[in-house]
């Protein structure tokens, strides 16, 4: 086991978890055990990091300005209250990092994954996206993303899987393609929302009004679907 002393959610990462992350990204060392302040004073001149690994990284309430980070996966660190300002991540993985209540800043996110992460009360509408993405621009599997807010966000294709979203806000967003198998939405928010096509199999806790959101082809759990009855003022015997 590899220990990792700067990150409060996941205090112990396998090798074999970093193989293959360093895998993924094709880099032969790793940043770790670091803050990303010293990280800087190293590489001063260093805007844009493509293929690292950045392991056990402590940027608690820091701001990183600027900053582009593609292909590059991260294991284990602490964002924390951090500011992301106009940074750039793609094709990135966030596995076992802290990213609560992080300040997004104008930053862009193009396929990024987050892995058993904690991604609680992110405003996701202070980041910059695109008029038209390709793909899943964010995936979420087995996170916490508690008080979030995607409201009014067009992010199709989204992945939020085997996670907890209670009390995130999805009104006015279009998340139509997207997978939220799994997942507890518990007081979570629909209004206006484009749910078409979104994979609901196994999700629970879920509160949708069938006459102010568009569920057309989206799929739901049988026993879990009931729910949606709630909205026609339907009263269930047996």
């Amino acid at each position: 086991m590899l220990r990792i002393t700067a990150n409060p959610y996941q205090t112990f990462a396998t090798q074999g978890e970093v193989a293959i992350l360093a895998e993924r990204a094709g880099a032969r060392d790793a940043f770790s055990a670091l803050s990303f302040k010293e990280i800087m004073k190293s590489f001063p001149d260093a805007d844009d990091f493509v293929s690292e690994i950045f392991q056990g990284i402590s940027a608690e309430g820091q701001t990183l300005q600027g900053r582009v980070f593609e292909d590059c996966g991260l294991n284990g660190c602490n964002f924390s209250e951090a500011t992301f300002a106009d940074c750039k991540f793609v094709d990135c993985t966030f596995t076992h990092c802290n990213l609560s209540n992080v300040m997004l800043g104008g930053s862009r996110f193009s396929n990024v994954e987050f892995i058993e992460s904690k991604v609680l009360g992110v405003d996701w509408t202070r980041a910059t996206w695109p008029r038209v993405a390709v793909g899943a621009p964010l995936q979420f599997r087995r996170s916490i993303l508690n008080d979030s807010t995607f409201s009014g966000l067009t992010l199709e294709a989204i992945v939020i899987e085997d996670c907890k979203a209670h009390g995130v806000d999805f009104r006015d967003a279009n998340v139509c393609g997207g997978t939220f198998s799994r997942t507890d939405f518990r007081n979570a928010l629909f209004g206006k929302t484009n749910l078409e096509d979104v994979d609901f199999s196994g999700a629970s806790n879920y509160a949708i009004d069938v006459f102010d959101n568009r569920i057309e082809r989206a799929k739901f759990t049988r026993d879990e679907a009931l729910s949606l009855l709630h909205s026609l003022g339907i009263e269930l015997v047996d």
